[in-house]
């Protein structure tokens, strides 16, 4: 395992990171990993953050992590998950 896969497991595992459901981001549905992120979310006593940005931090943590390993229709419905989370938060869909 390289170094930045394991600091990054380590992250996941040990930070103040919210506890997920497992899987979650294999899902092809955006809007049940949008439900999944915000459920987790308000439920976490791990958060530092407000249960929005926690969330949106985790999928961006995720997406970012990936990087060009990603493929293009996955990180398209990881995209449309923010999407989904803004809406599930009441927020406006960006752009």
């Amino acid at each position: 395992m390289t170094a930045k896969k394991k600091w990054s497991a380590e992250v996941t595992e040990h930070s103040d990171a919210m506890d997920l459901e497992d899987h979650i981001f294999e899902s092809d549905d955006a809007r049940k990993i949008a439900a999944s992120l915000k459920r987790s979310a308000e439920h976490s006593h791990r958060r530092k953050a407000e249960p929005f940005q926690s969330a949106m931090s985790m999928l961006n943590f995720y997406i970012n992590r990936a990087g060009k390993n990603l493929p293009a229709r996955r990180k398209q419905v990881l995209e449309d998950a923010k999407d989904e989370l803004r809406v599930a938060f009441g927020r406006d869909k960006e752009g």
